[in-house]
């Protein structure tokens, strides 16, 4: 998983800021205010998490750490996706979230667009005891789940992109094997070096399973 990515600020409007990091443009996606937060030119860093989509690869890009886990918690909840759950954020702050959960007000989470009754309850029951309102700072406290290995995301990336299990598990083994210290190999270069390995994506059709 790419955790966080540090550059310059090239573009930021809306729900997009584009970071240039080693010479890419990496577009993230975040709330207004993260947005209005960032200034064309100067350098900024963001928290990041990596969603893999049948036909997407897409980056998101938090604050602070306590925006990240509330996001991650909202997106394993059924029928609240990466949109929605970036919609929450944009209305309600980590401690709102956190208060809303606590007094079991859902009504809170249906002023966001995309976002019914059903849903929002399912919120509050998904997120109890999983976010708590912290009694010193007021600041939500979240439970998350311990991060996966470079290797697992890159290789659930590759299979989000068409690739078979075994092909994208044989490709990350052996890129590793050759790299000189696999320990310092991160998520996006593990997945840049894996995916000059493999060649053009159209390629993926012929190797499955």
């Amino acid at each position: 998983m790419i955790s966080s990515v540090r550059g310059l600020v090239l573009s930021a409007a809306g729900s997009t800021a584009v970071l240039e990091v080693g010479g890419v443009g990496l577009a993230v996606q975040v709330t207004p205010a993260t947005a209005l937060g960032l200034r064309h030119g100067t350098e900024a860093r963001l928290l990041t998490t990596l969603l893999v989509r049948e036909d997407s690869l897409t980056l998101y890009g938090f604050a602070s750490a306590d925006e990240l886990s509330v996001f991650e918690l909202l997106v394993g909840v059924t029928g609240v996706g990466p949109k929605s759950a970036l919609g929450v954020l944009a209305v309600l702050t980590p401690n709102q979230i956190a208060q809303a959960v606590a007094g079991e007000d859902d009504a809170v989470f249906r002023k966001v667009s995309g976002i019914g009754p059903k849903t929002a309850k399912l919120i509050i029951l998904s997120l109890a005891g999983k976010v708590v309102v912290s009694a010193v700072d007021g600041a939500p406290r979240t439970r998350r789940p311990a991060a996966a290995s470079p290797s697992a995301n890159v290789q659930a990336a590759l299979i989000g992109l068409g690739w078979s299990e075994r092909v994208a598990e044989e490709a990350v083994r052996e890129t590793l094997a050759e790299a000189a210290d696999p320990d310092l190999i991160g998520v996006a270069a593990l997945l840049r070096l894996v995916l000059a390995r493999l060649g053009p994506a159209h390629q993926a059709s012929e190797d499955r399973l």
